[in-house]
């Protein structure tokens, strides 16, 4: 693993090692925090759309009616 995805994945197994209690109250505070709420529905959006079939922007702007 490369140096910068090091801390991450240290902070991610010790999440995962935390009972389900300690976890549901760790996340609430992230989620608390509205930059952090933000960036965690952005990254949510985009790994669910992530295998999506891209197309042209000016198809998208025909669908709106633009």
């Amino acid at each position: 693993m490369k140096a910068e995805g090091m801390t991450a994945e240290v902070f991610l197994t010790a999440f995962r090692t935390m009972p389900k209690k300690e976890q549901n109250i760790f996340l609430s505070e992230i989620i608390k925090d509205h930059r952090l709420r933000e960036d965690l529905i952005d990254i949510a959006i985009a790994e669910s759309r992530a295998k999506s079939k891209s197309r042209p922007f000016r198809e998208f702007l025909r669908e709106r009616g633009m």
